[in-house]
């Protein structure tokens, strides 16, 4: 993806979603659909891993990559929202209750990696998905989480009068941005742009790991994979412990899972007054995350 023609076909799709009001009954057949697209996309990624040459000497490259990212990008987000929380406090009345911790879910998509990358290792050529399915996968991927954030009844003024919400997500946003300019001064190689690109999948793990691939080959694909896998496990272990102090930072590290997959947790952590900013924050996570990656990746500075 090395040209804007590729922020269209990636946006598109994701506009024409908010046109598409479909009444409440079919959400649930969204959601299925939406699963599983993303375990299809998680194959595919691990298919176009298992073509890489000489994978085995660029794996330490790889988890050393995905972790430094990690760490410049959740480090910064928390170093703000935490500073933020502390400036402007606001406390939930049910900060501290304890929530249960589902690594179910991440658990399966890292396996659906593996799986991708182990067919695409025993299969012959001709039977090898074609090399633009994972496009077509995502825009399709990105039309129903149009369609599903305009038929849930999330209006834009819901979004935007929620100010704690929209001042969470501008925060994260640009704090994750910086996050991937560090990344990319202190990673040997990496340019302005490609660390921007790298830092602007906010958690979506299966926006990143296909458009990053494409941009940069199946190696950074793999590092903006792995980060944004990092981010939902670091959601789901310590959003509870950070909801006691820094509600804020809770719903910030979740990134766009906070609108759907660490949601439960964020309500169950902070109580239903949490729900509103979280949902907030969320929709503009998602919304900013394609536009945003697919940018940076199609320009070169």
């Amino acid at each position: 993806m090395n040209s804007l023609i590729t922020l269209i076909l990636i946006l598109l799709p994701l506009c024409l979603g908010f046109f598409i009001n479909l009444p409440k009954v079919y959400l649930n057949i969204i959601d299925k659909a939406l699963a599983w697209l993303v375990y299809a996309v998680l194959l595919l990624i691990g298919v176009s891993l298992s073509q890489v040459e000489n994978l085995g000497a660029q794996i330490d490259t790889i988890i050393g990559a995905a972790a430094l990212l990690f760490v410049c990008v959740i480090g910064l987000n928390l170093a703000v929202l935490v500073w933020f929380d502390r400036r402007y406090p606001w406390q939930s009345a049910a900060a501290g209750k304890k929530a249960r911790v589902g690594v179910a879910g991440s658990v399966k998509q890292i396996s659906c990696v593996v799986s991708g990358f182990l067919a695409g290792r025993v299969l012959q050529d001709n039977w090898l998905p074609p090399e633009r399915a994972g496009t077509y996968c995502l825009m399709l991927l990105v039309l129903l989480v149009g369609i599903q954030l305009r038929s849930s009844g999330i209006t834009l003024r819901r979004v935007l009068i929620n100010r704690r919400g929209v001042q969470t997500a501008v925060l994260t946003t640009v704090s994750s941005l910086l996050g991937g300019l560090l990344f990319a001064a202190l990673m040997p190689g990496v340019s302005w742009s490609r660390g921007l690109a790298l830092a602007s999948g906010f958690g979506w793990y299966s926006l990143s790991g296909i458009v990053i691939t494409e941009a940069y080959g199946p190696v950074w694909g793999s590092v903006a994979l792995l980060n944004d896998l990092a981010r939902e496990f670091f959601a789901l272990a310590f959003i509870p412990a950070l909801m006691r102090r820094h509600p804020g930072a809770a719903v910030g590290a979740g990134g766009a899972t906070s609108l759907d997959f660490t949601l439960p947790v964020i309500q169950s952590s902070g109580g239903l007054e949490m729900v509103p900013p979280a949902i907030s924050f969320g929709f503009i996570i998602n919304v900013a995350a394609p536009f945003l990656m697919v940018f940076f990746s199609s320009v070169h500075f």
